[in-house]
């Protein structure tokens, strides 16, 4: 079930993008620290696996499809 609109994306979006699972893990444990220090408070969470696409390509500096 993937919609392409969505502004969300987690670990199995990127695991579908051909990053390795480790790195798309890592990719989103560093972007929910960056919107926590943005006054998002509800990432402080560790079980929560979803954040804004856009956050996610400004840790990796370009457009994600």
């Amino acid at each position: 079930m993937e919609i392409m609109d969505d502004p969300f994306i987690d670990k199995e979006y990127l695991i579908n993008l051909r990053f390795p699972k480790s790195t798309a893990q890592d990719i989103i444990r560093q972007t929910k620290p960056k919107l926590v220090k943005q006054g998002f408070s509800v990432y402080n969470n560790k079980r929560l696996g979803r954040v804004p696409k856009s956050a996610v390509e400004s840790i990796l500096g370009c457009k994600l499809p």
